[in-house]
Protein backbone atom coordinates (compact mmCIF):
# COMPACT_ATOMS: atom_id res chain seq x y z
CA UNK A 1 0.00 0.00 0.00
CA UNK A 2 3.16 2.30 1.03
CA UNK A 3 4.16 1.93 -2.67
CA UNK A 4 0.75 2.78 -4.06
CA UNK A 5 0.72 5.56 -1.74
CA UNK A 6 3.94 6.58 -3.33
CA UNK A 7 2.98 6.44 -6.82
CA UNK A 8 -0.14 8.77 -6.30
CA UNK A 9 2.25 11.64 -4.34
CA UNK A 10 4.46 11.74 -7.37
CA UNK A 11 1.58 11.33 -9.84
CA UNK A 12 1.91 8.48 -11.79
CA UNK A 13 -1.07 6.96 -10.87
CA UNK A 14 -4.39 8.48 -10.36
CA UNK A 15 -5.72 6.91 -6.69
CA UNK A 16 -8.98 4.87 -6.98
CA UNK A 17 -11.75 5.86 -5.51
CA UNK A 18 -11.95 3.60 -2.41
CA UNK A 19 -8.55 4.85 -2.15
CA UNK A 20 -9.54 8.17 -1.21
CA UNK A 21 -11.77 7.13 1.47
CA UNK A 22 -8.63 5.16 2.75
CA UNK A 23 -6.87 8.40 2.84
CA UNK A 24 -9.54 10.72 3.77
CA UNK A 25 -10.47 8.06 7.19
CA UNK A 26 -6.70 7.94 7.68
CA UNK A 27 -6.17 11.83 7.56
CA UNK A 28 -9.60 12.06 9.72
CA UNK A 29 -11.33 14.35 7.33
CA UNK A 30 -14.19 14.07 4.88
CA UNK A 31 -13.95 13.33 1.13
CA UNK A 32 -15.21 16.93 0.58
CA UNK A 33 -12.20 18.73 2.46
CA UNK A 34 -9.98 15.75 0.52
CA UNK A 35 -10.92 17.03 -2.98
CA UNK A 36 -11.10 20.68 -1.90
CA UNK A 37 -7.36 20.62 -0.11
CA UNK A 38 -6.12 23.08 -2.52
CA UNK A 39 -8.57 25.31 -1.63
CA UNK A 40 -8.32 25.26 2.23
CA UNK A 41 -4.33 24.76 2.03
CA UNK A 42 -3.79 27.90 -0.17
CA UNK A 43 -3.08 30.00 2.53
CA UNK A 44 -0.60 27.93 3.80
CA UNK A 45 1.78 28.00 1.14
CA UNK A 46 4.35 30.28 2.59
CA UNK A 47 6.95 31.16 0.14
CA UNK A 48 5.90 34.24 -0.78
CA UNK A 49 5.16 35.30 3.01
CA UNK A 50 6.81 37.88 4.65
CA UNK A 51 9.57 35.83 7.42
CA UNK A 52 7.21 36.74 10.17
CA UNK A 53 4.16 35.45 8.58
CA UNK A 54 6.27 31.98 8.21
CA UNK A 55 6.93 32.25 11.28
CA UNK A 56 3.42 32.32 12.57
CA UNK A 57 2.46 29.40 11.24
CA UNK A 58 5.50 27.81 12.26
CA UNK A 59 3.92 28.40 15.41
CA UNK A 60 0.87 26.65 14.89
CA UNK A 61 2.54 23.37 14.50
CA UNK A 62 2.93 20.69 17.44
CA UNK A 63 6.21 21.22 19.67
CA UNK A 64 7.20 17.57 17.85
CA UNK A 65 6.82 19.63 14.72
CA UNK A 66 8.36 22.48 15.49
CA UNK A 67 11.90 20.75 17.08
CA UNK A 68 11.75 18.89 13.70
CA UNK A 69 11.53 22.16 11.81
CA UNK A 70 14.14 23.76 13.66
CA UNK A 71 16.37 20.70 13.39
CA UNK A 72 16.45 21.07 9.29
CA UNK A 73 16.63 24.75 9.52
CA UNK A 74 19.90 24.64 11.79
CA UNK A 75 21.17 21.80 9.56
CA UNK A 76 20.81 23.72 6.21
CA UNK A 77 22.24 26.73 8.03
CA UNK A 78 25.22 25.07 9.11
CA UNK A 79 25.67 23.56 5.71
CA UNK A 80 25.12 26.98 3.87
CA UNK A 81 28.09 28.44 6.59
CA UNK A 82 30.17 25.23 5.85
CA UNK A 83 30.14 26.13 2.61
CA UNK A 84 30.98 29.35 2.72
CA UNK A 85 33.96 28.83 4.76
CA UNK A 86 35.06 26.13 2.40
CA UNK A 87 35.01 29.15 -0.30
CA UNK A 88 36.90 31.04 1.20
CA UNK A 89 39.48 29.42 2.24
CA UNK A 90 39.89 28.23 -1.28
CA UNK A 91 39.68 31.60 -2.46
CA UNK A 92 42.11 33.06 -0.05
CA UNK A 93 44.52 29.77 -1.10
CA UNK A 94 43.74 31.23 -4.91
CA UNK A 95 44.86 34.31 -4.10
CA UNK A 96 47.85 33.55 -1.60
Amino acid sequence: MQAQFSRIENGKTDPAFSAIEKIAKALGVGLAELVNADDIFTDVNSYDKSVIEKMALVDQLEEKEKTAFFSILDALVSKKRLKDSLSNALNALNLA
